[in-house]
């Protein structure tokens, strides 16, 4: 018998869901129902500093009142850090992470030093700067001493270790539009992001690892998301051949743009699918207004 696919929405209860949320949550239950599948809806709730009880009751009213269903349970990911955990374990077991001391405002420094000198810096596909190694910004004695005293650090992926293990053909598969018009068999480019962190010491996990295990434990069949995460695919893929984790499906699908072109978001002030509400808009006038 024919497994059904699985589809899912996972915003994170950090603020409002806005018209982009609203267009991602109606994409999956629209793919999901034409394809016969399930939808699933998980709280990416990681930061939680950031993410209050609040906004994950509004999430569900905002989905509810767009005429979303969803099975039951929901997943938090803040009640499953043992999962990511035991990941990193296994990473660690193969010897492909490593602690890495420099804070953010070193790592910061010492790139605009250098580009200050004249040098290019890599970047990644996010446009940070790649990461250079501990040895390259504190002096061997200093990196010692926050060893010695447990000081704060990132657990990092050791990529070039990580692609000698798993190899370089990776691909994954898009039935969506990449930003370039990537579509079909999609090769992975990792490396382009250098030694991405997958874990800090008061954090337990990372994005790029809750998601990608998250999505394995769940059985999700089919990925749709914004056109913002197409390249980082390419640090899901090498996760999942590491952890020998299945590939899904992957559509990135097109962002809804603010009136100067750029991607709405929380911080800067998007308008809200409750604020909408409150104005009088219909679940069909926010499906007209992302262009379903």
């Amino acid at each position: 018998m024919p497994v059904r696919p699985v589809f899912r929405f996972a915003p994170s209860p950090n603020g409002p869901l806005h018209l982009g949320h609203a267009y991602s949550a109606l994409l999956n239950a629209d793919m999901a129902r034409a394809a016969e599948g399930r939808l699933l809806l998980r709280l990416e709730d990681i930061d939680v500093t950031r993410c209050r009880p609040d906004f994950e009751t509004a999430i569900y009213e905002d989905l509810a009142w767009l005429g979303l269903d969803w099975e039951q349970p929901v997943r938090r990911q803040s009640e499953f850090f043992g999962d990511f955990t035991r990941a990193l374990q296994l990473l660690d077991d193969d010897a492909l992470i490593y602690r890495s001391y420099p804070t953010r405002g070193e790592i910061r420094a010492f790139v605009e030093t250098r580009e200050a000198a004249g040098e290019t810096w890599p970047r990644d596909p996010d446009g940070a700067p790649l990461f250079p190694g501990d040895a390259a910004i504190l002096p061997e004695a200093e990196i010692a001493r926050r060893l010695r005293e447990d000081a704060p650090y990132a657990l990092r992926l050791d990529m070039a270790g990580a692609l000698a293990r798993v190899g370089r053909d990776l691909a994954w598969n898009e039935t969506g539009v990449g930003p370039d018009g990537d579509a079909g068999t999609v090769a992975a480019r990792p490396e382009l992001w250098g030694d991405v962190v997958l874990a800090r010491k008061d954090v337990a996990t990372s994005y790029h690892l809750s998601v990608v295990v998250d999505d394995a434990l769940q059985g999700i069949t089919h990925v749709v998301r914004g056109r913002d995460l197409f390249a980082a695919t390419s640090v899901h893929r090498v996760l999942q051949a590491l952890l020998d984790l299945p590939a899904p499906v992957y559509h990135h699908h097109r962002l809804i743009l603010d009136a100067d072109g750029g991607k709405l978001s929380k911080s800067a002030g998007a308008a809200s699918l409750a604020s909408l509400r409150a104005d009088g808009a219909t679940p069909g006038d926010i499906r007209r207004m992302v262009g379903l």
